[in-house]
C-alpha cells in the first residue's frame, strides 16, 4: 500500500484527506524510517508496509467505529511505541485530544519531536508503567477511549487499560489474528475490572492476507481501586 493507494482506499471509505493530513503522514513516514536507525522503533520500515501495517492498521478502530470518535474526545494510547495507533488516529481526527502512555525514554523522545514536526496540539506524553498510570488520580478513569496495539495478552491488557476507561467509555484493543481463545481467557478479568465486551471485528488489511481483529469493551462500572495491582504483577499474575 503506497501513500496514492493509502490515500484512495481512505477516500474510498469516506475519509477525503487535505493536503496537510498527507503531508503528515508523509513526514510521519520520513521520521520514523531516519530515527529507526538510531533507536529500535519497527522492523517495518518498506513505505508501502508502513502505510500498510502501521497507518492503515493504526486508523482501523476508526474506520470501524467511526460513531466513537464524534466530537471533541479523549483517548489514551497504552505502550504506543512509536506512536501507534494513536498518532495516526490524531492525524484523522484532529480534534481528539491524545495522551500516550509509555515506559520508554526514547521512545517518547521520539514522539515528543514528532509531535512537533506533525504540527499536532492536545498531544500529552507522559513518561510511565500502565500499573502506576492506572493508579494516578489525573489519568484514573479520565479517558473516553483507551487503546492498545501489540501490548500484551487481552487478560493482562485489560487491567493496564480499562482502569484508564471513564464509566461508559470504551477499551479498544487492536490485535493479530484468530484472538477470540485470548477474549475467552479474558472475560473474568473484563469483567472484574468494568467492562463488558461489546463487539470484535475480524478484518484482513487491503490488499493483503495480514488478519487483524479489533475487540471493543464498554466500561459499565468503575474499577475497584485495588486495580491495576502494582507493576509487574498482572503480567505475572493474571487475573
Amino acid at each position: 500500500m503506497n501513500p496514492e493507494n493509502f490515500i484512495t482506499t481512505l477516500t474510498e471509505q469516506g475519509f477525503n484527506l487535505s493536503s496537510q493530513q498527507k503531508e503528515q503522514f508523509a513526514i510521519y513516514y520520513r521520521d520514523l524510517v531516519k530515527t529507526n536507525e538510531k533507536v529500535n522503533l519497527t522492523r517495518i520500515t518498506d513505505e508501502k508496509d508502513v502505510y500498510q501495517k502501521h497507518f492503515y492498521d493504526s486508523i482501523t478502530p476508526v474506520l470501524e467505529f467511526p460513531d466513537l470518535f464524534q466530537g471533541d474526545k479523549t483517548l489514551c494510547d497504552v505502550g504506543a511505541g512509536a506512536g501507534f495507533p494513536s498518532l495516526p488516529i490524531k492525524i484523522l481526527c484532529p480534534n481528539l485530544k491524545v495522551t500516550i502512555i509509555d515506559s520508554l525514554g526514547k521512545r517518547l523522545k521520539f514522539l515528543e519531536s514528532l509531535v512537533q514536526k506533525l504540527n499536532l496540539d492536545n498531544v500529552t506524553l507522559v513518561h510511565a508503567r500502565a500499573e502506576d498510570a492506572g493508579q494516578n488520580p489525573s489519568l484514573r478513569e479520565q479517558f473516553d477511549l483507551v487503546t492498545a496495539r501489540a501490548v500484551a495478552r487481552m487478560s493482562v491488557l485489560g487491567e493496564y487499560c480499562l482502569p484508564l476507561v471513564k464509566p461508559n467509555g470504551y477499551f479498544i484493543a487492536l490485535k493479530g489474528p484468530k484472538a477470540e481463545d485470548e477474549l475467552t481467557n479474558a472475560k473474568k478479568a473484563i469483567k472484574l475490572l468494568g467492562g463488558k465486551t461489546q463487539k470484535v471485528v475480524e478484518l484482513t488489511l487491503p490488499n493483503s492476507d495480514d488478519e487483524r481483529t479489533l475487540i471493543l469493551v464498554k466500561k459499565l462500572s468503575k474499577t475497584p481501586k485495588k486495580y491495576p495491582r502494582q507493576a509487574g504483577t498482572p503480567n505475572k499474575k493474571p487475573l
